[in-house]
């Protein structure tokens, strides 16, 4: 048949409770990971080496591990809007506001171990652990404020853990809008900055909650001098400096804020312990440096943005929630390597087409947004029919410029990969880049036999092929393709041609088959292939019924009929669906045979190969006819066999 089809396999999804948490597959520096409908916050524990992540719409906390493969997941936590984990790394905090709770989870067993309520008609939304307790944000948007809960304090005993009203009220001139921002920082234990999200101003604030009780250190009121809106804030290890969406350095002291400074770009970030930033920069998640302007690692999510992003505790990692399809399709835990090292940019221009044999030059350029060390080397690798596997020519040194090249002979022809890496160094990660060439090959002559020669049904018929001049490969296969849509090309023979470069097949040809002779070439001549088409025809026969004898008349027998007789004639073919037999009859007058009116004509047949015609009764005697079967190629309802004829049968009438 002409075309083939393979199937596809499916994928396996993976389901927590009610949530839709399947395994897919991350993109680039990503292993199997969690998939989450809308944010709900994300957090890494250090000690346990988890992320967990909250999704709003199905009201789930799914764990991970630092690959990004899903541990497990809590359910029932409705509307999940934030986390934080306490620094022991032993518990897990998520803010609950549909069901105004916080919840306590075990994060090493995902146990839930209490559920504290908040007695509030908006929130809780934000959540932070610092100075040994938990601090939320709540309120409607003219009235935000903070609380906390002290996990020491166990309900039971009467004592409410939870605490409202802990921030600044009216009359002290500070105060914020909505279920403002919270963030910590490891290096300043008991330290709290507050982010402003109620109103488009820029109102923000620093607390001490050290002695369990907020603490004015620093308050900027909403007058747009700073920011214009706070959609992310971030403390900065130093104790000076909140860093705003990502982008806006501001320092505080004496109370107040100023600016110092600022990123090139960015939405939202979070800060390492050891100040590194890591940025959502549109549709690439950036790293720098304290103060940098230049990004110390980036990666390009394509299409996609972060919703949300935090740092390993141990700096290895950044964990991303990406959105696949622009967010509409939900959000990937994506989860991003060597974030501390910088990633340089290697090229790689080897010329698009070659001769074998002669030399080619490859250029290209290693560039870094922290300098490399100077005299760095390039592994340097050919890959190509010869060496399939990849042979290692001599390393390459970069020059001051960045810039390198390189001279080499191809030996073989094809495909050639030129594949350049940088093994990285303590300061930044590897790189490779690699380009193909077309190294030209000598062609070969290859030859097969029988084009266009018809044959009886059935007959058994050599097909050789015969090899010319090659390298190293003397193996040539031979297929078959028979004619219509049920039969599937077939390999008949693969293997090494004799001495006198030949091979052969044999085809049974029931029908018409292209006969395909396939060289795949060597390292210096090129693949070829030929085709031969054999033609075959079908088994058809004749048989005439209702004759009272046979006679010849002259050099033919003739079935002889009375004249009142209708003849039938039965036609035996090879059977194919569809398929039809052309029936002639003729009749002979004055030295010659004419065909009757209608003739010839076509009549299908059975499932058993078999159509039966009665020619009718002529009336008349002394009256010569002839009669033969037939099929056409086409015309007899397909095409998968060639012109065949049955032997004519003579019919003769008398009274």
């Amino acid at each position: 048949m002409r075309t083939r089809s393979i199937s596809t396999a499916t994928a396996l999804a993976v389901l927590f409770s009610s949530a839709a948490l399947s395994v897919v597959a991350a993109g680039t520096a990503s292993a199997a990971t969690a998939h989450v409908t809308s944010p709900g916050g994300v957090v890494a524990d250090g000690p346990l080496k988890r992320v967990f992540v909250g999704d709003s719409s199905a009201g789930i906390v799914a764990v991970t591990d630092y690959s990004g493969a899903v541990l497990g997941s809590v359910s029932g936590v409705t509307g999940v809007s934030d986390l934080a984990v306490s620094d022991d790394g032993a518990t897990v905090y998520a803010a609950a506001p549909q069901i105004h709770e916080i919840w306590a989870i075990d994060a090493a067993t995902l146990d839930v171990k209490t559920r504290y309520t908040v007695s509030t008609n908006y929130g809780p939304r934000h959540v932070a652990f610092s100075g040994g307790k938990v601090w939320f944000t709540y309120g409607d948007q003219w009235d935000g404020n903070l609380g906390s809960v002290d996990p020491t304090v166990d309900p039971a005993g009467g004592t409410d853990p939870v605490t409202l009203t802990q921030f600044p009220t009216e009359g002290t001139g500070s105060g914020i809008w909505g279920q403002g921002l919270l963030d910590t920082d490891p290096s300043q234990p008991g330290i709290l900055a507050v982010g402003e999200t109620g109103l488009s101003t820029d109102s923000m604030a620093v607390l001490d909650v050290s002695s369990g009780k907020p603490a004015l250190v620093a308050y900027h009121n909403g007058d747009y001098t700073l920011n214009n809106g706070i959609g992310d804030i971030d403390l900065v290890p130093g104790g000076t400096q909140v860093l705003v969406n990502g982008k806006d350095r501001d320092a505080y002291a004496d109370g107040k804020f100023k600016a110092a400074g600022s990123y090139p770009d960015g939405q939202l970030a979070d800060v390492a312990p050891n100040g590194l930033i890591a940025q959502v920069n549109g549709g690439k998640v950036v790293t720098y440096k304290p103060n940098a302007t230049l990004p110390l690692h980036t990666y390009d999510l394509g299409t996609s943005h972060a919703a949300a992003l935090t740092w390993a505790p141990d700096l290895t990692k950044v964990f991303a929630l990406v959105g696949a399809d622009g967010g509409s399709g939900g959000y990937n835990l994506r989860v991003l390597g060597d974030p501390t090292l910088n990633n340089p940019t290697l090229t790689l221009n080897a010329p698009s087409t070659a001769t074998r044999a002669k030399q080619l030059t490859v250029t290209g350029k290693l560039s870094a947004s922290v300098a490399l060390p100077a005299g760095a080397q390039l592994k340097v690798t050919r890959t190509d029919l010869d060496s399939p596997n990849g042979k290692a020519l001599p390393a390459v040194t970069v020059k001051a410029d960045g810039t390198y090249s390189f001279n080499d002979t191809p030996p073989a022809g094809g495909t050639v990969t030129y594949k350049a890496t940088y093994a990285g160094d303590a300061e930044h990660s590897a790189v490779s880049a690699s380009d193909k060439v077309a190294v030209s090959r000598n062609a070969t002559s290859l030859s097969l036999n029988n084009n266009g020669k018809v044959y009886s049904y059935g007959a058994d018929v050599k097909f050789t092929a015969h090899l010319g001049t090659t390298y190293k490969n003397r193996t040539v296969e031979i297929w078959a393709n028979p004619y219509g849509g049920d039969k599937p090309n077939k390999l008949l023979k693969t293997g090494t041609v004799d001495s006198n470069g030949n091979i052969s097949a044999i085809v049974d040809m029931t029908r018409d088959t292209d006969v395909t002779a396939v060289f795949k070439g060597d390292a210096r001549y090129a693949p070829r292939a030929v085709k031969s088409t054999g033609y075959a025809r079908v088994k058809v026969s004749t048989a005439v019924t209702k004759n009272y004898k046979k006679a010849a008349i002259g050099s033919h027998t003739y079935y002889w009929f009375h004249k009142s007789t209708s003849p039938v004639v039965t036609t035996t073919m090879t059977y194919y669906p569809g398929r039809k037999q052309r029936l002639e009859l003729e009749v002979y007058y004055n030295g010659k045979w004419y065909a009757t009116e209608g003739s010839p004509e076509y009549f299908a047949l059975g499932s058993n190969g078999k159509s039966a015609v009665s020619l009718g009764a002529p009336g008349e005697s002394g009256i010569k006819a002839r009669v033969r079967a037939a099929y056409i190629n086409n015309s007899s309802g397909d095409n998968v066999n060639s012109n065949t004829y049955s032997d004519w049968k003579y019919l003769y009438f008398t009274n």
